[in-house]
């Protein structure tokens, strides 16, 4: 069992810079995966970004790509979504999430919300035009 919690949500305007953290505990392995997604009202929950622990290999959504960084601390057990230039339509609840590594599987596997087994609480991101 893995427990996560994030924080750093709040209120920004457009333009502005936030940075978001995700403090792992339990059960974490070095082969999980962590993810960042987003969901706003009415909408399906949206993939944003994830990393591997041990070799930090990081993907972006295209809607994030060159705005969004994540990464990762192993001492700490804390993955981090540094968000600039950020826009009104980023406005979401935004969710860290453990996936198990599966193995071989295709490029876009760690997309899916249904790849993740632990999810957090969210964290709530509001851009104001």
């Amino acid at each position: 069992q893995v427990q996560l919690v994030e924080s750093g949500g709040g209120l920004v305007q457009a333009g502005d810079s936030l940075r978001l953290s995700c403090a792992a505990s339990g059960r974490t392995l070095s082969t999980d995966v962590m993810g960042w997604f987003r969901q706003a009202p009415g909408k399906e929950r949206q993939f944003v970004s994830r990393i591997t622990w041990s070799g930090g290999a990081t993907d972006y959504a295209d809607s994030v790509l060159d705005r969004f960084t994540i990464s990762r601390d192993s001492a700490k057990n804390t993955v981090s979504l540094q968000m600039n230039s950020l826009k009104p339509e980023d406005t979401a609840v935004y969710y860290c999430a453990t996936a198990r590594y599966a193995g071989y599987r295709t490029p876009n596997y760690y997309t899916a919300p249904n790849a993740y087994q632990y999810w957090g609480q969210g964290t709530q991101v509001t851009v104001s035009s």
